[in-house]
């Protein structure tokens, strides 16, 4: 059910790949909710997705950008670091020279509670995570003085996307926290649903914050039905 949360709004939405994609889900509810939104990513993902699809289905015009620089010669941690994290601060850093952002905009970024917790297969992303993270609380504090931008991340369950499913291991991810969390891991499209609540006008006093939607995950020590499992 929409409620028109985001009418008259203008946003732009980074990284939708596929109908998997939290990106992909959070355009969509925009749209529902009355935004007009712009969607981006890399070139490479613009051909391997299927963005054209979500474009047509939004009325929405897709722009490639490549957040990375190009004539650098990474290593492959480097590049992760680059792609998952320096490029929000690129972002940002952009939208506050050139006042791209309205005010009381709002910007999101999606992290993992790996950013805080060791998780051995999430490897080198954990640094990303964390760093991501951070630029969102440093970029909160100056664009908030700047003209009332709020910058937050939202640390999401594990969840079955394109992305998410590279990861070693990850039906363990997803099998533990289902059982960790006292609600349950959080589903992609609940994820846009929250996501689109921080993008409308009822969150303009949160900021630098992350927020953990995660059905109380990040919170529980250890669960009963982990506690019954480990007894066997």
């Amino acid at each position: 059910m929409a409620h028109n949360l985001l009418q008259g709004k203008k946003g732009i939405i980074f990284g939708a790949l596929d109908e998997n994609s939290i990106a992909w889900k959070t355009a969509e509810r925009c749209v529902q909710e009355g935004a007009q939104i712009v969607l981006t990513n890399a070139p490479i993902a613009l051909r391997m997705g299927e963005i054209n699809k979500l474009a047509a289905s939004c009325n929405a015009p897709v722009i490639p950008a490549d957040a990375t620089y190009t004539d650098l010669d990474y290593d492959f941690y480097h590049k992760g670091l680059d792609i998952s994290a320096m490029s929000l601060h690129r972002v940002l850093q952009t939208a506050y020279k050139l006042d791209a952002l309205n005010e009381w905009a709002s910007v999101v970024a999606l992290t993992y509670i790996a950013a805080q917790r060791v998780f051995p297969d999430y490897s080198d992303m954990a640094d990303a995570k964390s760093m991501l993270e951070s630029i969102s609380r440093s970029f909160g504090y100056h664009y908030g003085v700047k003209n009332k931008v709020r910058v937050n991340t939202i640390s999401q369950s594990p969840t079955r996307t394109t992305a998410g499913s590279g990861v070693k291991g990850f039906d363990g991810f997803i099998s533990y926290a289902e059982k960790m969390s006292p609600l349950g891991n959080a589903t992609a499209d609940q994820c846009a649903d929250y996501t689109v609540m921080m993008f409308s006008d009822y969150t303009r006093m949160v900021t630098m914050q992350n927020l953990f939607h995660d059905g109380g995950f990040s919170f529980t020590g250890v669960s009963a039905s982990v506690v019954e499992q480990m007894e066997k």
